[in-house]
């Protein structure tokens, strides 16, 4: 089942969540069962929105791919506590695609 899976992440920062992306190139190389991510900043804190096709899907790839780069590379201590909710539906507009900027 498809879900919407959100969290805050106070500690990472956009130079931190950048570097993540780079090394760990979701966007060239997209994670097994994502379909959407969304990031965004609210005082220096990652924010995160993401629709996988399931729980199991984005507890591998953190595992797989985010945790070497965030915990073993950069050192970063914190965890954010992810809540995951079934999706019911979703809209993507016509001719919508990659980064806002």
């Amino acid at each position: 089942m498809a879900v919407v899976m959100t969290f805050s992440w106070p500690e990472i920062t956009p130079d931190v969540y950048d570097a993540v992306r780079k090394k760990v190139r979701w966007e060239e190389d997209a994670p097994d069962g994502c379909v959407l991510h969304a990031a965004w900043f609210v005082n220096g804190g990652l924010n995160v929105m993401d629709i996988w096709e399931s729980e199991d899907h984005f507890n591998r790839f953190i595992e797989a791919r985010i945790a070497p780069v965030l915990k073993g590379e950069l050192g970063v201590q914190s965890d954010p506590e992810p809540k995951f909710h079934p999706l019911h539906r979703r809209f993507v507009a016509p001719g919508v695609s990659g980064a806002s900027s």
